[in-house]
């Protein structure tokens, strides 16, 4: 839309179902590659897009045209069926309904993009549930942990 200008930044967490240790290594970056594509397809700026074998982080530079649920909806379709067809896991695989979604100024973009992409050193010393409940904690969300996350 003519004469409308953003600078929103979000980080977006979100886990794979029964936060299972599904999303391996040897082909973790393609569907990091993909993710990228849908949300540059959708007309937001990638930042980085990474993660570890239970949970992803997407750092998007979001246009208003869209919103973060409708992006994400996409996002985690496309990208299900992508793991799918590829048959990167035995059985089916899918994402874990909800998200996390953060913003930050645009002074915050080096120090989130570092973070993100060292998610697996940083992931050596704490569990996915602890820091999506320390993201929690920091953005102030009121929360019930019991209903953070779907178990078998």
């Amino acid at each position: 839309m003519a004469g409308t200008y953003s600078q929103l930044y979000i980080q977006v967490v979100f886990a794979v179902k029964y936060r299972e240790n599904v999303l391996m290594k040897p082909w973790r970056n393609e569907v990091f590659k993909y993710m990228t594509g849908i949300i540059e397809n959708k007309g937001h700026k990638s930042i980085i897009v990474n993660g570890v074998e239970d949970h992803v982080h997407l750092f998007i530079g979001l246009k208003p045209s869209m919103s973060i649920s409708d992006l994400i909806r996409d996002v985690k379709n496309n990208t299900s069926n992508f793991i799918n067809e590829k048959k990167f896991v035995k059985g089916k695989f899918s994402w874990q309904e909800g998200y996390g979604a953060f913003s930050y100024s645009h002074s915050h973009i080096d120090n989130v993009y570092q973070y993100i992409l060292n998610q697996e050193e940083h992931h050596r010393t704490k569990t996915f549930k602890e820091e999506y409940v320390d993201f929690l904690t920091k953005f102030n969300i009121e929360h019930d942990e019991k209903y953070l996350f779907e178990w078998i």
